[in-house]
C-alpha cells in the first residue's frame, strides 16, 4: 500500500514526541535552550523558524508522479545529543496537529541533514529518512521497508507568523 511521505513523517515523529511534549507542557525549560549555536546551525534555525517546506514527493511505484506535500514549522531549537525540536504543523487528511518533534541533525560541513535510522514504527514498518537542507531547497530520500520515494522542494518565510497557511497549501513568499 502506498504512504505518502507526509504520512510517514507524522508516523515517526509522533512515535518520537512523547516525552518532549510532557516536557513542554510542564512549563519546564527544554534541554540545551540558550545554548550556544555556531553560525551555521543559527543559520539553520532561523531559515527554519515561521518557515514552511513547499515541495514534492514520489514513491517507488511511481516515481514519474510527483505528489505536493508541505510541512509548516514554527520554530526550530537545538537540544542535546545531535537532536533539534522542530515545532511542527502536520497536516493529513482530516488530521491538524501542531507538535514538537525532536529529530537527529547531522552535519555534512555546514549542511544540515535532518536523519532518521531505521526507527521502528508500530503498524507501519522500519523507516529512514535524510533530508538535506541547502540554502531555502530541501532534498531526500525515505524509506520504509517495502515503500519510499525522494521529496523535495523550497523553504519559504510565512509572511505573517500569526498566520497559518490554509491545509495543503503554501504561502507566498515574502
Amino acid at each position: 500500500m502506498k504512504r505518502t511521505s507526509l504520512l510517514l513523517l507524522i508516523t515517526i515523529l509522533i512515535c518520537q514526541t512523547a516525552p518532549v511534549l510532557a516536557e513542554e507542557l510542564s512549563g519546564e525549560p527544554l534541554q540545551g535552550e540558550g545554548q550556544q549555536l555556531t553560525p551555521a546551525e543559527k543559520k539553520f534555525a532561523e531559515l527554519l523558524a515561521q518557515a514552511q517546506l513547499v515541495g514534492h514527493y514520489t514513491t517507488w511505484d511511481d516515481a514519474e508522479t510527483p505528489q505536493n506535500d508541505s510541512y509548516t514549522l514554527e520554530k526550530v531549537t537545538k537540544l542535546e545529543g545531535g537532536l533539534w525540536l522542530f515545532v511542527a504543523r502536520i497536516q493529513y487528511g482530516e488530521h491538524d496537529v501542531k507538535l514538537p518533534l525532536p529529530l537527529a541533525v547531522q552535519w555534512a560541513g555546514d549542511t544540515p541533514v535532518i536523519t532518521l535510522d531505521n526507527f521502528p514504527v508500530p503498524g507501519f514498518g522500519i523507516f529512514s529518512v535524510r533530508i538535506v537542507i541547502h540554502d531555502t531547497q530541501y532534498a531526500g530520500t525515505w524509506d520504509g521497508g517495502d515503500h519510499g520515494g525522494h521529496m523535495y522542494g523550497r523553504i519559504v518565510k510565512l509572511k505573517n507568523a500569526s498566520e497559518q497557511p490554509e491545509s495543503g497549501q503554501p504561502q507566498k513568499a515574502e
